[in-house]
């Protein structure tokens, strides 16, 4: 099975343990609290205290992007992966009623969820989209925010992602994500673990590489800001169940993952390309 169905599987299936009142975390037996530490205190209680609780449930992010987004008011954002759409009213309600907020997502349980959430919210400025984040199905430059939480590290071709995310954005237009980021080398093991991909582990990027798919993808003023960097123990949660030697793994990775808040504009104007052709030269 590809990486895409696996994925749109199991947050099918989690969106589905969220509606019965169950919790967003993989695994029939997993516990409330078995997403930390990627996903625990991401949002302070200001903020959870507007959203519909299955909104706050469905989350299975690693970071805040709307708290760093510096959204204003009028404009309008898309949320790659949004899930049960928590950062999607979020954004709603920063932009205000002369603004747009768009989550995209390619799994049905989901939107599902996320159209129930924005209907208990009561927040109108909100539009989700079925469709994955390799093929956005919005306009050219129709978008001037573009935020995601912990999702694109989940695709199988993120080039496409991010070439997607610059043409859909307007010129000027602002990438801000929270992503999982991998600084230096990590164990073969953990990259072979679809389990440990579809946490949000073994799908991330290098932190160099992330930024050199950016600038490859047209994006300018780049910057990586860490928000959470994971220790040993926080490993040993990432690596236990999956059948790996934990004490021989966890030290390898200490300090290696981090939560990750990703910024880069897309140029005012095209990017001057060297033209080789007789015409171009006079």
């Amino acid at each position: 099975m590809e990486i895409k169905e696996i994925v749109k599987e199991r947050y099918g299936q989690a969106a589905l343990r969220v509606t019965t009142g169950g919790s967003s975390c993989f695994g029939a037996a997993a516990p409330v609290d078995c997403c930390d530490p990627i996903t625990a205190e991401l949002y302070d209680a200001n903020q959870t205290a507007e959203l519909p609780p299955d909104a706050v449930r469905a989350s299975l992010g690693c970071g805040n992007p709307t708290a760093l987004a510096e959204l204003k008011p009028g404009e309008t954002v898309l949320d790659l992966g949004s899930g049960g759409g928590i950062d999607v009213l979020l954004s709603g309600r920063r932009v205000g009623p002369a603004g747009k907020a768009y989550g995209l997502d390619m799994t049905d349980e989901m939107l599902a969820l996320a159209r129930e959430n924005q209907r208990k919210a009561g927040v109108a400025n909100v539009e989700f989209l079925k469709g994955e984040i390799e093929n956005i199905p919005l306009a050219d430059g129709s978008v001037d925010v573009i935020v995601s939480n912990c999702v694109i590290n989940l695709s199988g071709d993120k080039d496409k992602v991010l070439r997607e995310a610059f043409r859909v954005l307007k010129p000027g237009g602002r990438f801000a994500v929270s992503d999982v980021v991998v600084r230096g080398e990590v164990p073969a093991e953990i990259r072979r673990s679809v389990e440990l991909w579809i946490g949000c582990v073994a799908g991330a990027l290098e932190e160099s590489e992330y930024r050199s798919k950016l600038a490859a993808a047209g994006f300018e003023r780049i910057g990586i800001e860490p928000t959470r960097i994971y220790t040993v123990e926080d490993a040993r949660q990432f690596l236990a169940g999956q059948g790996l030697d934990v004490d021989r793994i966890a030290p390898q990775v200490e300090g290696k993952f981090i939560s990750a808040f990703i910024r880069a504009v897309k140029p005012l104007q095209p990017l001057q390309r060297e033209c080789c052709a007789p015409s171009c030269c006079g």
